[in-house]
Formats: C-alpha cells, structure tokens, sequence
C-alpha cells in the first residue's frame, strides 16, 4: 500500500524535526564548515521535498504560501545537480522556508486526526 497524505506530512514533519535537531546550537558557520552535517541535512531536505511532491494537488493549492515548484526544483538540483548546491541557498532554506512548511504539516496532521 503506498503512503497516506498523513504518511507524506509525517515524514516532512520528521524529516523537519531532525533537522532542526541535528542543527540544535549550530549556526551558518558551523553548518558550513561541517561536509557531514550539510550530506545529511541535503539528504533530509530531498526527504521533506520528495514528500512534499507526492502530496495531493489540491493540498498544494489550498497552501500557497508554500513554493512546491520551487521545492521540487530543489530537490532535483539536490538529486542531479548536487556539485552546484550553494551553502547558502540551503541555509535559506533552512531559516526562512522550512518554518512555514512545519506550522502546515502540523496543521494538517491535527486536522486529519479529528
């Protein structure tokens, strides 16, 4: 049986969560610095954007304030174009993008459990 939608939110608020943990205390020097700590938040950022991509349309229009195309060109940048992956660019990600993604999959995974 492939995923639920609530499969899907759970694993880009898991994937989130580890994030934010693995990044616990750190900032972008430290991130930059770190090869092992970038693979791996890269890895979990494919993750949440694969996801991500996979959810039901009517999701992604109903969340606007969400750039799905621009996720999904992240993630085959990631996937296929990994040499031209900017620190910088995936900090961005990081500080200003993956807070709204969080506060909507938790909104729907509270919403679906009703």
């Amino acid at each position: 049986m492939p995923p639920s939608v609530e499969d899907r939110l759970q694993d880009i608020l898991a994937s989130i969560e580890e994030i934010e943990d693995v990044l616990q205390g750190a900032g972008f020097d430290q991130f930059s610095a770190n090869r092992r700590m970038r693979l791996l938040i890269e890895r979990l950022l494919e993750i949440v954007c694969e996801a991500a991509r996979r959810l039901l349309e009517h999701i992604k229009l109903e969340e606007p304030a969400i750039e799905w195309r621009e996720m999904i060109d992240f993630a085959n940048r990631l996937r296929h174009a990994y040499h031209t992956t900017d620190v910088k660019i995936v900090w961005d990600i990081i500080e200003n993008h993956l807070p709204t993604l969080k506060s909507v999959a938790q909104r729907r995974i509270r919403e679906a459990g009703k």
